[in-house]
C-alpha cells in the first residue's frame, strides 16, 4: 500500500534530522485532517501524499530545512504570512482551501502544554536567517492613530503598489469593492457594473443632483453616475495615484464638465449641500474612535431629506480568539502590518448606533457577503493567471503579499466570520419626511 500521511513517511529511513523533526511536527499538526487532502513537499524533494484515492486541492511546499520555525513561531498568522511572503514556503494550487487548513494549525483551544511542546520542537530546528525575498516591506506608521497625517501614510502605503499592478486584476472601472452578481455567473466587469447601477439606484439619482462619493477610488463611481444619471459628482481620495489616473479617465470619457476627483481627507470637505453621498469600501479606514465624527461631518454635508449609503466590511459575531502565544504577545495581524495599516472593523451594531446618534435613520441593510467571497475568487484567479506580469511590475513579494491576503479574505467571507454591509441612510426633513420610496421594487428591477 502506497503511504499516505506524514506519518508513515516519517517512518521511511532518513539520515537527515531536519526532516526527521519537520515531519514529526507536520504530523502532529495534520492529526486532526481526516481525511487528508492535499500533499506535502518538503526541500529535499520527498512528497508525502494525500489520503490514498484522493486528489490533493494543494500542495504545501517546505523550501528550506528552517521554514517551519518561521512558520508556526510565534504561532500566529503574522508569523505564517511573513513566513509565506519570504519564501520560506509555496502552496500549489488551491489557496484559499489551503488558508482554511491555518485555522486549524493555529487553533487558540491548544493547552499551554501542547504550545509548550510544540514550541520546543519547532526552535529545535535551524534558526536560518529569513530567506526575505527583496521588496515591499511591513508598514511603520508613525503619529497619532487616525490623524489626517496618518491616515494618509496608511492609504498612500496600500496604494502606492501602483495603478499597473492593480490593473492586472480588478475589472476595466478599476472598482476596488465587491461586485453584484445576480446569478453567480457574471464576469467581474459585470459585477461591478451592476454595483454601480444598483448603488445609483439606491441613492435615487436624479440628474443635477450633487453627489459626493467619499473614498472614491479610481473615480470609478463618479464616472458611472455622471454619465448614466446626469449628476454633479465629486469624488475624494488620500491616494495620489488614485486622484491622477480617476481625473486622466474622466477626462477620456468627456465628462470633465459634471464629474471630478480630488486628492481630500472626508473631514476637510466643507462645501455642502450634497443631495447624496455614498462611502463604498472606505469606511473601514475610519477607525472606531473616529465613527461619530464620521457620520456628523456626512450628517451636516447633506440636504434635509439627502441620502447616505454606506458601504462597508464588518466583523462578524463574536471577537475571535487568538492563539495564547499571540495573547501574550499582543502582536498585529499580517493584515495590519502589510494590507491596510490602521484599519479597524466593527459590528453592524456599532456602525448603526453611530448613524442614528448623529441624526440619520436608518432605512435598509443588506448583507452583500456572499457576493464578496465570490469578488474575491475573480480576484485571485485574475492576479494568479497575471503572475509574471504582477512579479515584474511589483516585485515578487507583492505578489505573494496579494495573493496570501485575497485567499485570506475570501476564506473569511465564506466562513461568515467578516461580512459586508450596504447600508442606506436618510437625513430626515424637520417634519420627519424623508421622500424615500415605499418599496425597493425599483432598485432590484
Amino acid at each position: 500500500m502506497a503511504q499516505t500521511s506524514v506519518e508513515s513517511a516519517a517512518s521511511s529511513a532518513t539520515p537527515d534530522p531536519a526532516v526527521a523533526r519537520s515531519l514529526s511536527i507536520l504530523d502532529r499538526l495534520f492529526a486532526a485532517c481526516q481525511p487528508r487532502d492535499f500533499a506535502l513537499r518538503l526541500w529535499t524533494g520527498e512528497v508525502s501524499p494525500p489520503d490514498q484515492g484522493i486528489e490533493p486541492r494543494f500542495t504545501i511546499v517546505i523550501n528550506r530545512e528552517g521554514a517551519l520555525r518561521r512558520m508556526f513561531w510565534p504561532p500566529d498568522d503574522l508569523a505564517l504570512g511573513e513566513a509565506f511572503i519570504d519564501g520560506e514556503f509555496d502552496i500549489e494550487g488551491d489557496i484559499i482551501a489551503a488558508i482554511g487548513l491555518g485555522d486549524m494549525l493555529l487553533q487558540p483551544e491548544r493547552s499551554l502544554t501542547d504550545w509548550l511542546s510544540l514550541a520546543r520542537d519547532v526552535l529545535a530546528l535551524p534558526g536560518q536567517p529569513p530567506a526575505a525575498i527583496p521588496g515591499r516591506q511591513r508598514a511603520r506608521m508613525r503619529g497619532r492613530v487616525h490623524s489626517q497625517e496618518r491616515d494618509r501614510a496608511a492609504i498612500q502605503y496600500h496604494y502606492d503598489v501602483g495603478n499597473d499592478f492593480y490593473s492586472l486584476w480588478l475589472d476595466s472601472r478599476l472598482v476596488y469593492s465587491c461586485g453584484y452578481f445576480r446569478t453567480g455567473a457574471e464576469s467581474i466587469d459585470e459585477a461591478q457594473e451592476a454595483k454601480l447601477d444598483i448603488i445609483c439606484r439606491k441613492l435615487g439619482l436624479r440628474p443635477g443632483e450633487r453627489l459626493l462619493d467619499i473614498g472614491c477610488g479610481w473615480g470609478g463611481l463618479v464616472t458611472y453616475a455622471a454619465e448614466k444619471y446626469g449628476v454633479q459628482a465629486l469624488g475624494i481620495t488620500l491616494s495620489q495615484r488614485q486622484y491622477e489616473l480617476g481625473n486622466e479617465r474622466i477626462r477620456a470619457a468627456g465628462l470633465a464638465d459634471r464629474a471630478w476627483v480630488e486628492l481630500r481627507d472626508y473631514r476637510d470637505v466643507t462645501e455642502g449641500p450634497f443631495d447624496k453621498i455614498a462611502s463604498v469600501g472606505m469606511f473601514e479606514h475610519v477607525g472606531r474612535a473616529r465613527l461619530r465624527q464620521y457620520f456628523e461631518n456626512a450628517y451636516r454635508l447633506l440636504k434635509p431629506q439627502g441620502l447616505l449609503l454606506n458601504h462597508g466590511i464588518a466583523t462578524q459575531g463574536k471577537p475571535g480568539k487568538a492563539s495564547l502565544p499571540s495573547r501574550l504577545l499582543r502582536r498585529k495581524t499580517f493584515s495590519e502590518r502589510y494590507i491596510f495599516p490602521d484599519g479597524e472593523l466593527v459590528h453592524i451594531n456599532e456602525a448603526l448606533a453611530f448613524a442614528e446618534e448623529a441624526g440619520f435613520e436608518v432605512r435598509d441593510v443588506e448583507s452583500w457577503r456572499e457576493h464578496y467571497a465570490l469578488t474575491l475568487r475573480h480576484w485571485l484567479s485574475r492576479l494568479e493567471a497575471q503572475a509574471e506580469a504582477a512579479c515584474r511590475i511589483a516585485g515578487e513579494r507583492t505578489y505573494r503579499t496579494w495573493r496570501l491576503f485575497l485567499a485570506g479574505s475570501a476564506h473569511g467571507f465564506d466562513r461568515a466570520t467578516t461580512n459586508v454591509y450596504q447600508t442606506l441612510l436618510v437625513k430626515p426633513a424637520a417634519d420627519g419626511t424623508s421622500a424615500m420610496p415605499r418599496t425597493r421594487e425599483a432598485w432590484y428591477r
